[in-house]
């Protein structure tokens, strides 16, 4: 009887505290490291593997999540930064054409002084003397405000910088010339400011 006692107690050498010939129940608590010899109905690996296998998964996923969460944010810096360059482009391109409206209503001023300096003769010089000064002075403001006219005689019509209002044919002139500017047309920096309206070759 003895004999047979000592022959169970040699059955499991896991250390753990079970039970030799029942079913183990160390489970997860079993931290031994030698082969056990529970028998068939042992499920000591079984456990430690799928406890394993959940703690793989729940790393798996943390990962998952942070990489997601890295993505998002480099996305919305991304995004922030886009928003700031557009922001800052704007702003440019605000500043460097402030004053468009204001030189566009200027060149309506400076088409009235040409077409009342036009009647200028000798008998009325000294009535224009005045009105000659301030034409001038508006002329200074549109130079110091990069304000150019636009070329548009004797050159082919371009509808970028050309308003064609008329066509006419003429001899010994091919056609798509511009023959007549009948309003002068300006350019502000690189943008044009008011297109010049032009008499086109047919």
């Amino acid at each position: 009887m003895k004999h047979k006692e000592e022959i169970k107690e040699e059955i499991c050498n896991c250390g753990c505290g079970c039970n030799c010939g029942e079913e183990c129940t160390c489970g997860d608590e079993c931290n031994c490291n030698e082969e056990c010899n529970c028998g068939s109905d042992c499920k000591c690996h079984e456990e430690k593997s799928h406890h394993h296998d959940k703690h793989k998964e729940k790393i798996e996923k943390l990962e998952n999540e942070l990489k997601e969460e890295k993505e998002k944010s480099l996305r919305i810096q991304a995004e922030m930064m886009n928003f700031r360059r557009r922001q800052e482009e704007s702003l440019a391109t605000f500043k460097k054409y402030a004053n468009e409206n204001i030189l566009k209503e200027l060149l309506l001023i400076k088409d009235n002084f040409e077409r009342g300096l036009s009647l200028e003769s000798e008998e009325n010089k000294e009535i224009f003397k005045g009105f000659r000064m301030i034409y001038q002075n508006i002329d200074k403001i549109l130079e110091e405000n990069q304000v150019v006219e636009i070329n548009a005689i004797d050159v082919p019509f371009d509808p970028a910088i050309h308003q064609a209002v008329m066509t006419e044919h003429r001899d010994g002139v091919e056609p798509g010339m511009v023959i007549d500017c009948l309003q002068k047309g300006y350019k502000y920096k690189d943008r044009v400011l008011r297109p010049a309206m032009v008499k086109v070759s047919e």
